[in-house]
């Protein structure tokens, strides 16, 4: 698996566990099963495991990018943590991103 490339810069190996919180934190009280979180988590490591480093960004996006297919409600939770949300507006811009399947959110 590859390093990911903090914000700040600093390198560190990849984590599942971390993308597996992530996930989880997005998807709970949503009908989504554990098996399909895990999917999920493949498809996000599928993604990335060809390159040597990734940038957190990256993930970001292939996150959002597979939670979108799943779950709007999950997809507008793991966007607003992950792009910082400061207004309802942002909030009502990712619902939009969502349902267009744009992934257009700020």
């Amino acid at each position: 698996m590859p390093w990911v490339v903090k914000k700040r810069g600093h390198r560190e190996p990849w984590d599942r566990d971390k993308l597996l919180h992530g996930l989880r934190l997005a998807c709970r009280k949503r009908p989504i099963s554990e098996e399909q979180v895990t999917e999920a988590a493949l498809s996000v490591e599928r993604r990335v495991h060809t390159e040597s480093e990734v940038t957190t960004r990256f993930v970001g996006e292939q996150v959002m990018e597979v939670l979108r297919g799943m779950d709007a409600v999950a997809y507008v939770r793991f966007a607003s943590v992950y792009k910082a949300f400061e207004s309802v507006e942002q909030f009502a811009e990712a619902i939009r991103a969502s349902a267009d399947g744009d992934g257009g959110a700020p």
